[in-house]
């Protein structure tokens, strides 16, 4: 039905002239867990968008393997004013996209005009920062001018939510756009989505614009498959029987990992620097967990390295810290000694906040029972939450545990309903995680914690603002130290990410922009 639908459309990119013949097609079937519900980066924040906006789209600026350095992208320069309010980019000349249009200023412009508008209903709008207005000043130069400096513009801009998009396209397709068509820049391009079964991607002739760190800047491959099969066992199946080529860990399960690096058929390669952690938050306005004596109780009752052995079969790093250790701006001193089980210390802190043990084990308070309502994802939360759940008991806490699927648990998780919940999160830097999380404008959601704290807001704003690194990093540490001091999450485990490719393919270097181990696609080759 879809080919049916696009044909017509030719000019608007939803078929692709510049393919490959089909009779040369070498064609990469790369396996995932879930689809998303649209290819917009201005409307969706999940990974399986990012995943196929990275090829299919690009960004003014891209992010290097080591997940620190901004390399040109659709800019192949750039400068930044005195007062850190206005950044200069200099474009490419020579960037068509998928219809062959031409890439030019004018579409830098139209892209944020477009996520700016109160009836796009942008998402995520802070990652822009506080924006101004963005100006073409010729064919191949705009202002990106600011209200407020923004420390973290670039490597904000590295992420698929700033993939620059054909206006003329949107104004064609409407609520539609994502879902019918996407005409980009990237080194792929989009030639059909089947929901919850498979999108598409055939490669864009004549595309040599990618990232410098990568071996070839154009595209290898003539067709990219992104295959949704929801049953872990047949995911692993399919890739041990040759039916998919490619995947990652977190698609494929931690206890397959070790098979696909024992069978010599396959390369897995892990990502060096990789920003992905799993946490439980508290809504801190929850009677249940207002207190931080009792955050700080179940803190000290769960065994995180317990956990990240069972789940992640020892891949995992264990947590006591909010975000990784590795991250751009982490805070060494947001290390805190109310991490890690002891489970001792956990009784002494319930008791001195009022919660006693009656006959059956669990604690009361004022004739209510400690029995927090934790909400949370289907999946691998199962067994993490059901853990934590089993630690918490050993102290009194009997926690109830709602799980849901993913096209259920969004909209759960906006709701005021529950005390605790668990999450994963990607970030590519300590602002990053934190502006997500903790400033309270964002709040119902992503803040689903109910952290509303002016000074956290105050040090954010001028993290933010900073001209200086130092300056930044003095602010962004103070927020982790805060936070953890209030032991407002239960950090569990920073991820590790792997890329496996089968025989066909030479090994693949993982990226670990997003959670998107595959990145521009530009990795992908066959022996």
């Amino acid at each position: 039905m879809f080919r049916r639908l696009s044909l017509p459309l030719l000019g608007l990119g939803l078929a692709v002239a510049l393919a490959a013949p089909a009779f040369a097609q070498k064609t990469v079937t790369i396996v995932r867990e879930i689809d998303t519900d649209r290819y917009d980066p201005h409307r969706s924040t999940a990974r399986s968008t990012s995943e196929v906006l990275f090829m299919a789209g690009d960004t003014l600026v891209n992010l290097d393997y080591d997940m620190k350095t901004v390399v040109p992208g659709l800019a192949k320069s750039w400068k930044v004013s005195e007062d850190g309010k206005v950044y200069t980019f200099k474009l490419r000349d020579d960037v068509t996209f998928c219809n062959g249009k031409k890439f030019t200023a004018k579409d830098v412009v139209a892209t944020y005009e477009r996520w700016m508008a109160p009836e796009t209903k942008g998402v995520v709008k802070w990652r822009a920062g506080e924006l101004d207005q963005v100006v073409a000043v010729d064919d191949h130069t705009v202002d990106y001018k600011l209200k407020q400096p923004f420390s973290e513009l670039l490597y904000q801009m590295t992420q698929a939510f700033h993939t620059i998009i054909d206006i003329d396209q949107v104004k064609a397709l409407g609520a539609d756009f994502g879902v019918k068509g996407f005409n980009g820049t990237g080194p792929y391009c989009f030639e059909s989505w089947t929901p919850r079964d498979q999108t598409v991607l055939v490669k864009h002739a004549g595309y040599k614009w990618g990232p410098s760190f990568y071996k070839s800047t154009s595209p290898q491959v003539d067709k990219i498959v992104w295959k949704v099969i929801p049953e872990e066992n047949t995911r692993v199946a399919g890739m041990k029987t040759g039916q998919s080529d490619a995947s990652q860990s977190g698609y494929l399960p931690y206890w397959s990992l070790q098979e696909f690096q024992a069978d010599k058929k396959f390369a897995v390669q892990k990502a060096d620097f990789y920003f992905w952690t799993f946490f439980i938050g508290f809504k801190v306005d929850k009677e249940s967990v207002s207190d931080a004596r009792v955050r700080k109780a179940m803190n000290l009752a769960v065994d995180q390295k317990a956990i990240t052995d069972a789940v992640t079969f020892g891949y995992g790093e264990p947590a006591n810290t909010y975000i990784s250790p590795g991250v751009l701006d982490f805070a060494k001193t947001a290390n805190t000694k109310d991490y890690g089980e002891d489970v001792a210390k956990a009784n002494q802190l319930l008791d001195e906040a009022g919660w006693k043990k009656g006959a059956d084990g669990f604690r009361y308070k004022d004739g209510k029972k400690l029995s927090p309502l934790m909400y949370g994802f289907t999946g691998s939360w199962k067994e993490i939450a059901e853990a934590v759940q089993g630690d918490l008991r050993k102290v009194g806490i009997d926690m109830q545990i709602q799980l849901f699927d993913a096209t259920v648990a969004w909209g759960k998780l906006a709701t005021q309903e529950f005390d605790a919940f668990g999450m994963s999160f990607p970030y590519v830097s300590a602002g990053d995680a934190l502006n997500l999380y903790f400033r309270s404008a964002n709040t119902p959601t992503p803040n689903r914690m109910n952290w509303k704290d002016p000074e956290t807001d105050e040090l954010l704003k001028a993290g933010s603002a900073a001209l200086s690194e130092k300056v930044r990093y003095e602010n962004y540490a103070k927020v982790q130290e805060k936070v953890a001091d209030a032991a407002v999450w239960i950090p569990l485990y920073h991820e590790p990410l792997y890329a496996i490719v089968g025989a066909k393919l030479k090994p693949v270097k993982a990226h670990g922009n997003y959670g998107c181990a595959f990145y521009k696609g530009l990795g992908l080759e066959f022996k």
